[in-house]
Formats: C-alpha cells, sequence, structure tokens
C-alpha cells in the first residue's frame, strides 16, 4: 500500500519492509511481501468469507458480494469484503480492506459504495471511505486519513479462481481519488474466500427515426 519505486513490481496494495519487522531498521519498500514477518493475523481482519448463497436478492439488478483473503507470504493478511448492489451511481452497499504485516503493522479502511457496473463475470465498484485506522511501526512508512477519497475496486467471479483489482494498483498507497466505477484489471489472486458477481442492465431502448 505504499509508494515503491518505478521498476518495482506491481503486484499488491501495500507496500512491506524488504526485511523482517524485528530488525527495527528503516529499509527499502517494495510492492509484496519480500521480507519475513510474524504468521500472527491481527483481530481486526476481515470478516469471514461468504459463498454464493449470500447473493439472494429479490430484485434483479447487479449485485458484488463476498468476502476474500488475497494470495500473500507468511504474516502478510490483506482481506477485501464488499456488499453492494445496484445499478451505476445508484448503487450502494459497504466495503472493507484491512491489511497486517505480523502484529506490528497494519489497520483498516471502510466506506459506502457509490457506484457499481458489471460485464458478465466482472464487477467493478467505487466507495467513498468513512473510516480508517493504521498502526504504524518502525521501517514503514505512515498511511495518512483516507476519510472521504474514494477508491477502486474490480472483482472477476471465476468460480474457484476469483481474481480482485483496485485503483492504486501502480500507485502502492491508496492516496489518490478516482471517478465513479473506475478500478484497475484484476491484478491478485485469492488464498481463500469467494466473491458474487450478477450481471445485470436495463433493456436498450430502440432507437428512434
Amino acid at each position: 500500500m505504499f509508494r515503491t519505486r518505478a521498476r518495482a513490481r506491481v503486484r499488491h496494495p501495500f507496500l512491506v519492509a524488504a526485511t523482517a519487522l524485528t530488525v527495527g531498521a528503516a529499509t527499502a519498500l517494495t510492492l509484496g511481501t519480500t521480507g519475513a514477518a510474524t504468521a500472527a493475523e491481527s483481530a481486526a481482519g476481515a470478516p469471514a468469507a461468504t459463498g454464493a448463497h449470500a447473493a439472494r436478492h429479490t430484485v434483479d439488478e447487479p449485485l458484488l458480494k463476498g468476502s476474500a483473503k488475497l494470495k500473500r507470504q507468511p504474516g502478510d493478511n490483506v482481506h477485501f469484503t464488499f456488499d453492494a448492489h445496484g445499478l451505476g451511481d445508484k448503487a450502494r452497499g459497504t466495503f472493507y480492506v484491512s491489511h497486517h504485516i505480523g502484529k506490528q503493522w497494519g489497520g483498516y479502511f471502510k466506506g459506502r459504495i457509490d457506484c457499481l457496473l458489471t460485464g458478465g463475470p466482472v464487477a467493478v465498484a467505487t466507495g467513498i471511505v468513512e473510516e480508517s485506522h493504521f498502526q504504524g511501526a518502525p521501517g514503514m512508512p505512515d498511511v495518512g486519513d483516507l476519510k472521504g477519497k474514494r477508491f477502486g475496486f474490480t472483482v472477476l467471479d471465476n468460480g474457484r479462481k476469483d481474481r480482485l483489482g483496485y485503483s492504486w494498483a501502480l500507485d502502492g498507497l491508496p492516496e489518490k481519488s478516482v471517478g465513479k466505477c473506475l478500478g484497475s484489471a484484476p491484478i491478485e489472486t485469492l488464498a481463500k474466500g469467494n466473491y458474487t458477481v450478477h450481471h445485470w442492465m436495463p433493456p436498450r431502448t430502440p432507437a428512434k427515426h
């Protein structure tokens, strides 16, 4: 989630120290977990994953729902949770993102969904952060207050091979707000959990001659 040099490998939403946190010294940052970290996960982790059965709804409309942990090195715990319904800027719902490196660094941000579009098994959503909290650690950059910023998320619902993307993929740190319903390609794979995407678009109105 931190800034990185231009040649760094773009993969993860948070950057982590290149050496173990137990060393306590400032280190160079890269995308992804390149150093050792303790395996314990903070109690502020994401809620339990939900399955496709949780996607039941009575009105035919676009839907993105579920919770998952990204595939990372031991001790690097990243969760994304969504509950979004509705078309375009009429969408409503919530999102939750957390990232913890061992016991020393980590936090979360969450907020309300303000846009949702689907196309087949792919959903793109954006949301406004309403609450954020991160605990710093030696050698790790500080994460500022994210409240009020809009971030984008992309999910590919591909059975047991779901993928996820986020609007700060090239920035390393979720600092820059984006426009409604804008996200990146789903570059991340999942360690566990599941997402459900239900595609729906209103019928096209015939052109008048």
